[in-house]
Protein backbone atom coordinates (compact mmCIF):
# COMPACT_ATOMS: atom_id res chain seq x y z
CA UNK A 1 0.00 0.00 0.00
CA UNK A 2 1.94 2.77 -1.47
CA UNK A 3 1.15 5.75 1.56
CA UNK A 4 1.62 9.26 0.38
CA UNK A 5 2.54 12.07 3.52
CA UNK A 6 1.90 15.68 2.26
CA UNK A 7 3.70 18.34 4.44
CA UNK A 8 3.26 21.86 3.77
CA UNK A 9 0.50 21.94 0.80
CA UNK A 10 -3.07 22.93 1.99
CA UNK A 11 -5.50 20.04 2.10
CA UNK A 12 -7.70 21.44 -0.07
CA UNK A 13 -5.67 22.21 -2.99
CA UNK A 14 -4.57 18.49 -2.86
CA UNK A 15 -8.45 17.52 -3.24
CA UNK A 16 -7.80 19.42 -6.85
CA UNK A 17 -5.49 16.36 -7.82
CA UNK A 18 -6.16 13.76 -6.01
CA UNK A 19 -8.59 11.77 -8.13
CA UNK A 20 -5.98 11.87 -11.15
CA UNK A 21 -3.08 11.75 -9.42
CA UNK A 22 -3.79 8.28 -8.08
CA UNK A 23 -5.10 7.23 -11.12
CA UNK A 24 -1.99 8.27 -12.82
CA UNK A 25 0.04 6.06 -10.30
CA UNK A 26 -2.04 3.24 -10.15
CA UNK A 27 -1.37 3.17 -14.11
CA UNK A 28 2.25 3.15 -13.44
CA UNK A 29 3.14 1.10 -10.25
CA UNK A 30 0.32 -1.55 -11.52
CA UNK A 31 -1.74 -1.59 -8.45
CA UNK A 32 -5.12 -1.04 -7.60
CA UNK A 33 -6.25 2.65 -6.69
CA UNK A 34 -7.37 1.99 -3.08
CA UNK A 35 -4.13 0.74 -2.64
CA UNK A 36 -3.02 4.86 -1.91
CA UNK A 37 -3.24 6.49 0.62
CA UNK A 38 -2.80 10.80 0.95
CA UNK A 39 -2.42 11.64 4.56
CA UNK A 40 -1.95 15.77 4.82
CA UNK A 41 0.22 16.44 7.96
CA UNK A 42 -0.59 19.43 9.23
CA UNK A 43 2.82 21.43 10.86
CA UNK A 44 4.33 24.26 11.60
CA UNK A 45 7.86 25.35 10.79
CA UNK A 46 9.81 27.39 13.07
CA UNK A 47 12.61 29.56 11.83
CA UNK A 48 14.58 32.46 13.69
CA UNK A 49 12.32 32.14 16.75
CA UNK A 50 9.04 32.95 14.37
CA UNK A 51 6.25 30.66 13.00
CA UNK A 52 7.13 30.24 8.89
CA UNK A 53 5.75 28.30 5.76
CA UNK A 54 6.20 25.04 6.03
CA UNK A 55 8.11 23.91 2.83
CA UNK A 56 6.57 21.01 0.68
CA UNK A 57 7.57 17.87 1.46
CA UNK A 58 6.41 14.44 0.38
CA UNK A 59 7.26 11.10 1.82
CA UNK A 60 6.11 7.69 -0.33
CA UNK A 61 6.30 4.88 1.41
CA UNK A 62 5.74 1.42 -0.21
CA UNK A 63 7.73 -1.26 -1.18
CA UNK A 64 10.74 -1.44 -3.60
CA UNK A 65 9.48 -1.17 -7.44
CA UNK A 66 12.73 -0.68 -8.84
CA UNK A 67 14.31 3.10 -9.58
CA UNK A 68 12.96 3.22 -12.76
CA UNK A 69 9.27 3.16 -11.18
CA UNK A 70 10.64 5.56 -8.75
CA UNK A 71 11.58 8.15 -10.88
CA UNK A 72 7.95 8.09 -12.86
CA UNK A 73 6.17 8.24 -9.29
CA UNK A 74 8.45 11.01 -7.94
CA UNK A 75 8.19 13.02 -11.68
CA UNK A 76 4.32 12.46 -12.01
CA UNK A 77 3.76 13.57 -8.49
CA UNK A 78 6.00 16.82 -9.51
CA UNK A 79 4.22 17.41 -12.11
CA UNK A 80 0.92 17.24 -10.54
CA UNK A 81 1.92 19.36 -7.70
CA UNK A 82 2.69 22.09 -10.28
CA UNK A 83 -0.78 22.17 -11.96
CA UNK A 84 -1.71 23.26 -7.68
CA UNK A 85 0.89 26.07 -8.09
CA UNK A 86 3.53 24.63 -6.27
CA UNK A 87 6.90 25.38 -7.72
CA UNK A 88 9.37 23.66 -5.13
CA UNK A 89 8.98 20.59 -3.81
CA UNK A 90 11.02 17.62 -2.14
CA UNK A 91 10.04 14.10 -2.30
CA UNK A 92 11.48 11.23 -0.55
CA UNK A 93 11.17 7.72 -1.39
CA UNK A 94 10.95 5.02 1.77
CA UNK A 95 10.53 1.50 1.46
CA UNK A 96 8.58 -1.12 3.77
CA UNK A 97 10.31 -4.47 4.11
CA UNK A 98 8.34 -7.83 3.53
CA UNK A 99 9.82 -9.17 6.66
CA UNK A 100 8.84 -6.30 9.08
CA UNK A 101 5.12 -5.48 7.57
CA UNK A 102 2.37 -6.92 8.86
CA UNK A 103 -1.71 -6.59 7.58
CA UNK A 104 -4.20 -7.25 10.33
CA UNK A 105 -1.70 -8.63 12.29
CA UNK A 106 -0.75 -10.82 9.61
CA UNK A 107 2.81 -11.43 7.93
CA UNK A 108 2.79 -9.94 4.73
Amino acid sequence: MPQIKVRGIEPQEICKIDIDLINTLAEIVGCPKDYFEIECIQSVAIRNGKIDKVYPFIEVSWFDRGQDIQNLVAKTIYDYARKINVENLDIAFTYFQERNYYENGEHF
